[in-house]
């Protein structure tokens, strides 16, 4: 389940401008092309500024949350190809050391706009998020991949 939310959710993210610039089907359409946004004013803030633009249409998440979940998505399709290691029991030590680290970019592109004022581009927001939407995918995946076996 958690790898069909991390697919399906970037791609709903990526593809909800071309369906609000290319919707048809009355006021169903309308109503399902615009959730995505509604979603994302629950996660995001959605400022402009900070915010993605495709098809003329502004993406239902900013630049960072973009970054979390493509680097999410990216992690699900690199899962197959992972090293089989021995199998050891969970520990949660590690995966919360794997997750401080992969948040230093972020915290670095915060720190920085926090301390100068000024806000790095969009894409370095979203560069820098790719890590941290990584090591969550990698963390909850692995945790599965313990249960299962």
């Amino acid at each position: 389940m958690f790898v069909a939310a991390a697919v399906g959710w970037a791609f709903v993210v990526v593809a909800a401008p071309y369906a609000a610039d290319h919707v048809s089907g009355g006021q169903a359409g309308r109503t399902l092309a615009a959730l995505p946004y509604a979603i994302g004013a629950v996660i995001c803030h959605q400022r402009p500024e900070r915010s993605f633009a495709l098809w003329g249409h502004q993406l239902p998440v900013c630049a960072r949350c973009t970054g979390l979940y493509v680097g999410t998505c990216l992690a699900v399709f690199a899962w197959p190809f992972r090293l089989r290691l021995q199998k050891v029991a969970p520990d949660f030590g590690a995966a919360a050391r794997a997750l401080s680290l992969a948040a230093i970019p972020t915290i670095a592109t915060l720190a920085y706009e926090w301390l100068t004022g000024d806000a790095p581009s969009n894409a370095v927001r979203a560069i820098s998020a790719l890590p941290l939407g990584a090591a969550i995918a990698l963390v909850v995946l692995t945790a599965a991949d313990d249960r299962v076996n």
